[in-house]
């Protein structure tokens, strides 16, 4: 009989410890949320040095998603535009919260190869240091700027960003514009991204 006890004491040790990690959940996911230009920039930028060691920003443009809803200098999509003179190719890379239209994936994608031979217009590849300033300070700074725009017009339209480099300021500028496209544009404004200085609209 007393050999038994050993054995039953085991087994009641054995099914105490089971107890409390069969009765815990797992946490749920976070909600999708929005990220800044910068953010996102830095999701996507260790898969381009994957593809191309040498590959520079051409530019950076949100895109507002229904949900989650864009704010505050963030977005639900972004899109990057790499460049390598090595391989004489360019190639987007996408970082969004949700599957969405347009073929936007969650997280990170990256787009098919292009030729790229160098700058053809205005806009030039710049160097990834150059990105200091980020789009929610940039935002505030265009907004300062903008108060006869927006006393003018009670409902704006929504607020998007592009990053670009081009012979009409030293430095790459974010354009916070109000409006689907730079082209449809309502107002503009040009931010430094690197000092953050006011540059014009």
């Amino acid at each position: 009989m007393r050999s038994w006890l050993p054995l039953v004491a085991a087994l009641l040790i054995a099914g105490c410890s089971d107890t409390p990690t069969a009765g815990t959940k797992k946490a749920p996911a976070p909600p999708p949320a929005p990220l800044s230009g910068r953010q996102a920039f830095q999701q996507t930028y260790p898969q381009a040095r994957a593809w191309a060691v040498d590959c520079q920003p051409m530019s950076i443009r949100s895109i507002n998603l229904p949900d989650p809803k864009s704010g505050e200098g963030k977005a639900g999509a972004w899109e990057i535009l790499y460049v390598s003179q090595s391989r004489a190719r360019q190639r987007i890379y996408t970082w969004s919260a949700i599957e969405a239209e347009g073929n936007l994936h969650q997280g990170v994608f990256a787009g098919l190869e292009q030729s790229w031979r160098g700058p053809t217009g205005q806009a030039r590849p710049f160097l990834v240091q150059a990105i200091r300033i980020d789009t929610p300070k940039a935002l505030e700074t265009a907004v300062a700027h903008s108060a006869e725009f927006l006393k003018k017009t009670p409902q704006p339209p929504q607020v998007n960003f592009m990053l670009e480099s081009t012979s009409r300021f030293p430095d790459p500028a974010w354009r916070v514009f109000w409006g689907e496209t730079v082209s449809a544009a309502q107002w503009s404004v040009f931010i430094d991204a690197s000092t953050g200085a006011y540059l014009g609209n």
